[in-house]
């Protein structure tokens, strides 16, 4: 606290805002610091308020001792000052004895007779305040159930009694009933009992959270597993990282390790590695390492006890280990317990969860399914080849004639080959066999680090891919194959002239939140460079001599190739003509000397070309064509990429269905081959396109997902990372918000990701999302604290200030939402200027409608000139888009205007207002027509103004005509859906009439 509060007034603001921050060291440390300043004034009531909030610090800070000391010297100035208290504060003093019982519980210190000498004086003093006597017998009731001794008395004295105004909240007092039932075993009447918490009807600040860690076994149990793994998703959002629930993660712990997600698990033990120094309650944390145990077992269990894991500070762990510390921890305070109470209880309630089998071989909880092979930090995984090692030859001057003769074909097991021929001569004691037929090892080599060189391409690594054909090249000519050698370098200068530009959100990403950023044009440079490889290449090719067929081909080929990618990054109907020349010569030499990889090559480039200069049927014939010579002759391995290509341009040409049965195909065929010959990653991606034209959004996340795991498990991290991002997109948009917020929170804990490693603009993306998840999953709260972090930073994007608008004005919206008005005005005023400079027209005109409707609806008529100000604000975004040409995807952003300020004006009981604006609309509107799509917009416009008239205004006959009228033309059009609310308003004026 940078200055103690010198007031009381400035006391109660500090209180206040520290009351808005999250439990933890920060809140209770200022609580304690502002019961010092409370101290140094007269009056008694500040240091009520401050003991009151230092309390609730520790309480749910999770730091039980101190929690009785400081409601000691409540209930001292409570009792020696009785008036200082009023109505609401001896309430809390009253509600805070349960507060003390369940913090004496929690410490096996304190004897069992204290704990009992504590309840009767929370009874003696409810029955002199005249209080009813339930919460105590609740009191009395857990403690049975912490003891493990006449629990069925205890609660049945607790169950039957009428509640009070000091009983806890009806969920609270739910879940207990609940807890019970488990205990007995009885699982179906838990749940029932249950069912009113879960569905979410009665809610505190500790459920349904609490209730649903508690539940999700006995649900997998029942069979409701799809029900466990939504309020999974859903429950452990609301627990993660809290100190005063850590129970309730070790749970979910528990959970994961019995439904086949265990490396969910070990991410989520991760994610709350902050429990292991923060809880200081060895009740809660006896719970919390019981469900961490369980959970370690089991990884131990499937032989990954030497996996890396997150657990106690001061150290680094494996699961091993940490099991091991665990189980020594945990077993002591079970221990304590049970000498405290006097009973075996809590030794037997853990050994009961550590015995327990698994429920489920594998429950897919999230879009992200992850296995424990995939949690160690590691070399990229390389997806292995259909082949297996068995295929190939064991004696290595067959191996390597092997390798190189399918490499010569372009054929995918080549890669498999090299695989094993690295692993041999990176072994310790290789022997490079001293054979013509092979070679000196220098050629070997080179030959590895093209293989390598090709891999890292396929990655966009484009910068190491050209240093290692660089240095291939130079040991193909120590090795005395010049040949070799031209190729290599040719390579290379593909290779380097594919570097992107140096830039922070690389242009065609698609990363930032509305699309690429608006930074320098890098297009010409990129020619450029392409233009000068090809030049060079052709340099090369005529300085070469001794290349074989396959070799002069492949030259051709990245000739051809070079200029493909200039025509593609500069999109000139001036770069066709040579591309189309430069495969021609490669399409004429690979016929001529039998090259069947190159012939597909070109036909590929070819139908390629035409489809980026917009000739879509040449380039579907030229794929025809391709496929029919494909399938005819092979090569056969090339026949999922040719399908691609044609569902590709299918899309284009809108045709989704065909799209769809060609990637089908494609990815059927594809299984036919080693995973990395193929581009699966990108069939799935195009193949959820597919699906979403078709209208199968569900298929359409499925392949998002595919797409990104396959690309995750061959390095390709940013495309993966994309992938997701449009996973959790689409997901949202379904409505799986849970889905949509455990998904990114999985991406954002990866450590590249947090350190905004793959690009900190996708980053950005994959936070906006979330962000925007949490806004739906109405945590409002996180919401608007993610959103204000992001519009700070995205305030210096002086590449994209488009990106910043948006942002901003979304964060207005969220602060308006909270009634801070002022704050969002000043977002808001943030997201002009950066708009001014980008302009997000749509996005900009929405959120400043809507600002203005919730102003005017939470203030009436006192907010009625800040909310005509946004509206002003919008009417001038309208005009820009007017003036720039720009036409709205939804609705249009002048008639939109026009409704809003109709609603902005009836808010403030401005109806005659009101109702010129929504004439206004109708005129922007128009009539609809039999196909029109603003039949719906005109017939909420035409209902809006008749209940201004009819009701606000009491003018029910014009505004009957009105209805009547609008009615009848809908119905002439159509448009029966429409009338139904027409009809019903028409229906209401009738009857007052």
């Amino acid at each position: 606290m940078p200055t103690a509060p010198q007031t009381t007034d400035e006391l109660y603001e500090a209180l206040q805002a520290n009351q808005r921050r999250p439990y933890g060291r920060t809140r209770t440390v200022t609580a304690e610091e502002l019961v010092d300043a409370a101290e140094r004034f007269e009056e008694t009531l500040p240091l009520v308020r401050a003991l009151l909030e230092l309390q609730e610090a520790y309480t749910y800070g999770s730091e039980p001792r101190k929690s009785p000391v400081v409601f000691a010297r409540l209930l001292t100035l409570f009792d020696e000052q009785p008036d200082a208290f009023d109505e609401n504060l001896r309430h809390l003093v009253f509600w805070r004895f349960k507060w003390v019982a369940a913090a004496l519980r929690a410490l096996p210190e304190i004897p069992l007779t204290s704990l009992r000498q504590w309840l009767t004086e929370m009874r003696e003093r409810y029955e002199k305040a005249g209080l009813g006597r339930q919460p105590y017998y609740g009191q009395a009731y857990r403690l049975a159930a912490h003891v493990g001794e006449d629990e069925a008395l205890a609660f049945e004295l607790w169950a039957g009694r009428t509640r009070t105004r000091l009983s806890d909240c009806e969920a609270c007092e739910i879940g207990e009933r609940a807890l019970y039932h488990l205990a007995a075993g009885d699982d179906e009447r838990a749940l029932g009992t249950w069912e009113p918490v879960l569905a979410g009807k009665e809610s505190c600040q500790e459920e349904p959270a609490r209730s649903i860690a508690h539940a999700l076994l006995p649900l997998v149990r029942a069979g409701h597993t799809d029900r466990a793994r939504e309020l999974h998703l859903a429950g452990y959002r609301g627990c993660r990282r809290n100190p005063s629930m850590p129970g309730e993660v070790g749970r979910h712990l528990e959970f994961c390790a019995l439904t086949g997600n265990e490396a969910r698990g070990l991410e989520l033990l991760a994610e709350n590695r902050n429990l292991f120094d923060e809880v200081d309650s060895p009740l809660e944390l006896l719970d919390f390492l019981t469900g961490v145990e369980v959970l370690l077992r089991r990884v131990e269990q499937l032989g990954h006890g030497e996996l890396p894991t997150a657990g106690f500070p001061g150290r680094t762990w494996t699961v091993g280990g940490l099991r091991a510390e665990v189980h020594g921890r945990a077993d002591d305070l079970a221990a304590r317990f049970d000498a405290r109470n006097g009973t075996t209880a809590h030794t037997e309630r853990r050994r009961t969860r550590l015995d327990r089998a698994p429920l489920l071989e594998a429950l897919e909880l999230t879009l992200r399914t992850r296995h424990l092979d995939e949690v160690a930090p590691a070399a990229p995984v390389v997806a292995p080849a259909a082949r297996t090692a068995r295929d190939l030859p064991e004696p290595l001057p067959e191996l390597i004639a092997r390798a190189r003769a399918l490499d010569e074909r372009g054929h995918p097991d080549a890669r498999a080959c090299w695989t094993e021929l690295r692993t041999r001569v990176t072994a310790r004691g290789y022997t490079h066999p001293d054979e013509p037929a092979v070679g000196p090892l220098a050629r070997l080599r080179a030959d590895l680090l093209v293989d390598e060189a090709s891999r890292l391409g396929e990655r966009d690594d484009f910068t190491e891919a050209a240093a290692l054909y660089e240095e291939a090249a130079g040991l193909y000519d120590d090795a005395g194959t010049p040949a070799h050698a031209a190729l290599a370098r040719a390579h290379a200068l593909l290779a380097t002239a594919e570097i992107p530009p140096r830039t922070s959100a690389p242009a065609g990403s698609g990363t930032t939140p509305q699309g690429p950023a608006d930074g320098a044009d890098d297009t010409p440079a990129e020619a450029a460079a392409l233009t000068a490889a090809h030049a060079a290449m052709v340099r090369l090719h005529a300085e070469s001599s001794g290349l074989a067929p396959y070799q002069e081909a492949r030259l051709l080929r990245l000739r051809a190739t070079a200029l493909g990618l200039r025509l593609q990054a500069s999109g000139s109907d001036g770069h066709v003509a040579a591309v189309l020349d430069e495969v021609g010569l490669l399409h004429d030499f690979a016929t001529r000397h039998d090259v069947p990889g190159q012939i597909a090559g070109a036909l590929i480039l070819r139908a390629s070309t035409f489809a980026i200069s917009g000739d879509l049927p040449a380039a579907v014939a030229e794929t025809d064509a391709l496929l029919d010579r494909l399938n005819a002759h092979g090569p056969a391995w090339h026949l999922p990429r040719a399908l691609g290509l044609r569902a590709r341009l299918r899309l284009g040409a809108q045709d989704a269905e065909g799209a769809h049965a060609d990637l089908v195909e494609a990815l059927r065929l594809a299984a036919d081959w080693p995973a990395d010959a193929v581009d699966t990653a990108r069939l799935h991606g195009d193949l959820a396109e597919a699906c979403l034209r078709l209208g199968r959004p569900d298929e359409a996340l499925r392949h998002l997902t595919r797409s990104a795991e396959l690309n995750l498990r061959r390095g390709d991290r940013f495309d993966a990372y994309c992938a997701y991002s449009n996973a959790a997109t689409l997901s949202l948009d379904l409505g799986r918000v849970e889905d949509c917020i455990a998904l990114l929170d999985s991406l954002l804990a990866e450590p590249d990701v947090a350190a905004g490693e793959p690009n900190d603009r996708l980053v950005a993306q994959l936070r906006l999302t979330r962000a925007r998840a949490l806004r739906a999953g109405e945590d409002l709260k996180a919401a608007t604290a993610e959103f204000l972090a992001l519009a700070a930073e995205s305030a210096g994007w002086d590449d994209d200030p488009g990106s910043h608008a948006v942002i901003a004005a979304e964060t207005a919206v969220l602060l308006a939402e909270a009634d801070e008005f002022g704050r969002a005005r000043e977002a808001a005023d943030q997201a002009l200027a950066a708009h001014a400079r980008d302009p997000r027209h749509e996005a900009l005109s929405n959120c400043l409608r809507e600002l203005a409707r919730l102003q005017a609806r939470q203030q009436g008529a006192d907010g009625l000139a800040g909310a005509l100000a946004f509206l002003a604000d919008a009417g001038r975004v309208a005009d820009g888009a007017r003036t720039a040409g720009y036409e709205a995807h939804g609705r249009s952003l002048d008639s939109a205007l026009a409704y809003e300020y109709g609603r902005v004006h009836a808010y403030a009981d401005a109806y005659e207002e009101a109702l010129a604006a929504l004439e206004k609309a109708l005129a922007l509107v128009g009539e609809p027509g039999s196909d029109s799509d603003r039949a719906g917009e005109w017939a909420e416009c035409v209902r809006f103004a008749a209940a201004m008239e009819g009701i606000y205004l009491e003018r029910p006959a014009p505004a009957l005509a009105r209805l009547d009228a609008a009615v009848a033309r809908l119905t002439a059009l159509g448009h029966t859906d429409e009338t139904e609310p027409l009809t019903s308003l028409a229906d209401r004026l009738r009857d007052e009439e």
